[in-house]
């Protein structure tokens, strides 16, 4: 990692976890495979941020480990990327085991429970879903329809005001690890 941590894939540790890895690879980790419109690849850590901010508008009370586990929802994938669901099923059951244990470390190091409860994973998921509806309408070349038949339809009062960001990585990365440090600080 650029930290200079050496993360093991097989047997990820919560001591060579560091937030600005993370925040510096989703930064540049784009969603859509990159088929988004815009001059700026839409990074999976904007997404993350969206994802938190949604599902804090969802479930106004969660404490702020709820928010950390919503900003955290994708964290994995700073080192083994975004895929696709379809191509998640063809590389078969290891690529859910793999994420589960770096899932479960980056936890463990930001002070979150191994496995967060079903039905804050059941809201996050909400959140997520209604994140990818906004950004399929707004940056993917979705149709509302379309994105109502993938994602369902989102609640028009969560989603007022929210524009999907393009940003310049440098910028995203420095949003992320911010809002990192706020849900830390609120623990």
């Amino acid at each position: 990692m650029l930290s200079g941590r050496r993360l093991d894939l097989l047997d990820p540790t919560p001591v060579d976890i560091e937030i600005e890895d993370i925040a510096h690879g989703l930064a540049f980790v784009a969603r859509w495979n990159g088929q988004t419109r815009g001059d700026w690849p839409y990074s999976v850590a904007e997404h993350s941020l969206l994802v938190e901010a949604l599902y804090g508008r969802l479930n106004p009370r969660a404490p702020a480990k709820w928010r950390l586990a919503a900003l955290l929802h994708d964290a994995p994938e700073y080192v083994i990327g975004d895929m696709i669901s379809p191509v998640k099923a063809a590389v078969g059951p290891g690529y859910g085991a793999l994420d589960e244990r770096l899932q479960a470390a980056i936890h463990i190091r930001f002070g979150l429970p191994a496995q967060v409860p079903v039905a804050v994973k059941k809201a996050i998921k909400k959140a997520d879903r209604i994140s990818a509806w906004l950004e399929a309408t707004q940056i993917a070349g979705f149709s509302a329809e379309e994105s109502n038949r993938f994602f369902g339809t989102p609640d028009v009062a969560m989603i007022k005001g929210l524009s999907v960001l393009l940003r310049p990585p440098v910028e995203v990365r420095r949003d992320f690890i911010a809002r990192h440090r706020e849900l830390l600080d609120a623990l």
